[in-house]
């Protein structure tokens, strides 16, 4: 009974959420990809039962077991001279109560501020944002976990600074003996609690970018392939760009329309586990690829593409993903097991 509780209080929480907010906001570094391995499944997984770490960044019901005492460290070379790094930890108390601790920035690069050029410098600074992550899960059964994340946010451009607060709440359920995994999380919930203040003096108040996500996960017993869908932005149907190529191309028909929003919701990814230490990835993100169309010029916008191995006590991700036309993101992330050097 007391589970069944919990359940509905979720289930309550999401329904709540989602008519009580837009989808769309400020403080958008809470949606670039946690690590390698996530950016090259496309940008999100919420329902991948493994071990690890960075995917509970995504829905904290994925911490379990196997995420106990795993400290993992992430670099994107995001876009341009904007970079993006990331320290993971988790720790478990008992069979049932997992945690995990963490911190992302993202470095916006060096700017100027000038009336006529380069050679009248009023300025200079820079610009960052941050997000501290505290995650709780629960084992509610041997196949079902809650989890939920604390994430307090910092951003601060030049002399201009503003926090804020945002919370996410996941569900998973894990068959290992089937391999067949699924997860549900309503991501960023929150606000901007002290805003940057505009010419007349007020506090703006910004929205997180807030979004549900539901996600499924099927290997195979006798072939070494593990396929993902997750299904992004439940919250909101239309997801069409309002650029004029986009708009010319999916209006050409109701039909071609509808299913070219259908699919933006997807995103979908294949995993090949050759070897016991490797993995390959390669998955494909439509409404990416939709937003990046460039007419007459052929790109891999959509496409994102990572390989793991592990070596001795390490483990070592890299994924390519493509942001701009012409451009690609490389993310490095580098994870070990404090176990392995005698950390209980």
């Amino acid at each position: 009974m007391r589970k069944i509780a919990i359940l509905f209080v979720f289930c309550s929480i999401c329904s709540f959420v989602a008519f009580g907010q837009s989808g769309f906001g400020a403080y958008k570094v809470l949606d670039v990809p946690a690590s390698a391995r996530v950016a090259a499944m496309g940008g999100s997984n919420v329902s991948l039962y493994d071990n690890d770490l960075s995917l509970a960044v995504i829905n904290p019901a994925l911490l379990s077991a196997k995420t106990h005492n795993i400290i993992t460290f992430n670099y994107t070379n995001y876009l341009s001279d904007v970079n993006y790094g990331s320290v993971l930890y988790g720790r478990n108390f008992g069979e049932h109560n997992f945690t995990s601790y963490g911190i992302n920035y993202i470095d916006y690069g060096k700017f100027i501020s000038s009336e006529s050029g380069e050679d009248d410098v009023l300025l200079k600074f820079t610009a960052k944002d941050f997000v501290i992550h505290a995650s709780y899960a629960r084992l509610l059964s041997e196949r079902w976990t809650i989890g939920v994340t604390l994430k307090p946010m910092l951003s601060v451009y030049e002399r201009y600074k503003s926090f804020g607060f945002a919370v996410d709440a996941g569900l998973s359920y894990a068959d290992q003996e089937h391999q067949f995994f699924a997860g549900l999380v309503v991501r960023n919930i929150g606000m901007g609690i002290n805003g940057y203040k505009s010419i007349d003096g007020q506090r703006s108040i910004e929205m997180t970018p807030w979004d549900i996500q539901l996600g499924l996960t099927k290997g195979f017993k006798h072939a070494p392939l593990r396929l993902s869908m997750t299904i992004h932005s439940l919250q909101k149907w239309d997801l069409s760009a309002t650029d004029a190529t986009t708009i010319e191309k999916s209006e050409k028909s109701g039909a071609n329309k509808f299913f070219n929003n259908l699919f933006s919701h997807a995103i979908f990814n294949l995993e090949i586990l050759p070897i016991k230490n490797l993995y390959l990835l390669v998955s494909y993100n439509h409404r990416r690829g939709r937003d990046l169309f460039v007419q007459d010029f052929k790109t891999a916008a959509g496409f994102a593409f990572g390989a793991g191995i592990r070596v001795h006590n390490f483990h070592i991700d890299f994924g390519f993903s493509q942001y701009q036309v012409g451009n690609f993101s490389y993310h490095a992330t580098f994870t070990t097991y404090m176990s392995d050097f005698g950390v209980k």
